[in-house]
Formats: C-alpha cells, sequence, structure tokens
C-alpha cells in the first residue's frame, strides 16, 4: 500500500456505519440481532478500527498514540479471530460495504478490495507467486466471492464479479465475469448483480451503468420491481 494513503477517523466511521446497513438491508434483522448473530460484522468493524489506528489521518501525537496501541489492537484480534474465524489484515484497504455472510476460515491479506463485496465462508484473498510475480490481489466494487473461493497472486478483479464456490482464481476477470472451477474459467457475463444487496443499489450509477454495458438492464428492472413488492 502507498506510504501517502491514509485515512480519516471521521471516513472510518462512514464506513462501518456503510458496513452494518448492508447487514440491516441483506440479514433484515434488527441491530441487536446483527451484532449477536453476524460475528462477520464483528470482525468486520474491528477491522475498521485497526485499519485506521495503521493508517490515521491525524496529527503526529495521536499517531504516536495510535502505534502506542497497536499492540493491544494485535491482542484483541486474536480473540475476534477465535469469536468468528475471520483474519483480516488491518493492512488490506477494503472499501465501504463489507458483508461476510457466515461464520469461519475466511483469511484476507493485505490486499485491495472495493466496495459492497461479498464473503462467504472458507473464502481466501492472499499473497501467491514468486520473484517479481509475488503480490496481491486488487478487487474491484461489488465482488461476490462464493464459500471456499481462493483468489491469490498479482491479479485484478474487475467490478461486478461473481466467483463461485471453491473457485481458484489466479488470473485477471474482466468486469461482471462469472467464474467457476479449478482453476477458475469464465462461464458467462451475468455479473453478481443478483447476489450483491445494499441500500439504494436500485439508484447506483456505477451499478446502473454496468448492467447497461452487459444489455442487462431490462431482465433486472424487472427483477427490481418483483424484489420492491416483496420488501413492501
Amino acid at each position: 500500500m502507498s506510504e501517502q494513503y491514509a485515512i480519516t477517523f471521521k471516513t472510518t466511521l462512514q464506513y462501518m456505519l456503510w458496513d452494518v446497513s448492508r447487514y440491516r438491508v441483506t440479514e433484515k434483522r434488527s441491530y441487536p440481532a446483527l451484532f449477536v448473530m453476524c460475528p462477520g460484522l464483528i470482525a468486520g468493524l474491528y477491522y475498521r478500527l485497526g485499519h485506521w489506528i495503521w493508517y490515521a489521518d491525524a496529527s503526529p501525537p495521536t499517531r504516536s498514540l495510535l502505534k502506542f496501541l497497536r499492540p493491544f489492537y494485535i491482542i484483541g484480534k486474536r480473540f475476534v479471530e477465535i469469536y468468528s474465524g475471520i483474519s483480516l489484515s488491518a493492512q488490506a484497504r477494503i472499501g465501504r460495504g463489507l458483508y461476510i455472510n457466515h461464520f469461519g476460515s475466511i483469511f484476507v491479506g493485505a490486499s485491495i478490495i472495493g466496495e459492497n463485496c461479498n464473503l462467504s465462508h472458507e473464502v481466501t484473498i492472499g499473497v501467491a507467486g514468486r520473484g517479481d510475480k509475488r503480490g496481491l490481489p486488487v478487487v474491484g466494487d461489488r465482488v461476490y466471492f462464493g464459500a471456499g473461493a481462493k483468489v491469490v497472486g498479482l491479479v485484478n478483479i474487475g467490478n461486478d464479479v461473481a466467483i463461485g464456490a471453491n473457485a481458484v482464481v489466479t488470473h485477471d476477470l474482466e468486469d461482471c465475469a462469472v467464474a467457476v472451477g479449478v482453476p477458475a474459467q469464465v462461464v458467462s457475463y451475468k455479473g453478481s448483480f443478483d447476489f450483491v444487496l445494499y441500500k439504494d443499489m436500485y439508484d447506483d450509477p456505477k451499478r446502473v451503468e454496468s448492467l447497461h454495458d452487459r444489455d442487462m438492464w431490462k431482465d433486472h428492472a424487472f427483477n427490481i420491481e418483483a424484489r420492491k413488492k416483496v420488501e413492501l
């Protein structure tokens, strides 16, 4: 991650609130129930705190204090990992709206991940390769990772991608790709639109543009109306 990167506490709080909103939309539970029934939410919020501790856009005295707190954060992280089965590196750069829908066996290294992404259980996103080919994935927005999916090495994952259960991705995937198998192969370009749910997604210009680009808007518009009737 670039040495110039920094994040404010205000932005961190905004990301936390957006994360909680994603759980509300997807799980349809009360706030107390979310914190009891969704260990992924606890792991995600704790990650946000650690990420700010490492990359705080703050005054020098505050940064010095935060460096002092890092060992305590690491100790707390071990308890969160035991509780949730989820390990999210504080050095990872994850956009707002992270949703982890199951307990267990999830590892995310110091990767870059976009907004409104879904992680299922047993997902690994981490470093791989040798020499100048060694590195970490860069993941776009609104990406869905199925149970057991593995994305490792210097790979770029586009926006609105769906990665199937137990798929192993070791090469780049274009926007809206649906990839399955070992090694992962693209089977369609229907994207992750039906799997990634979040507040105001029907009016999200980036998502709408992606649907139009794949000529999927008409079919999706029908699904929107059907979903809205159910939600009412």
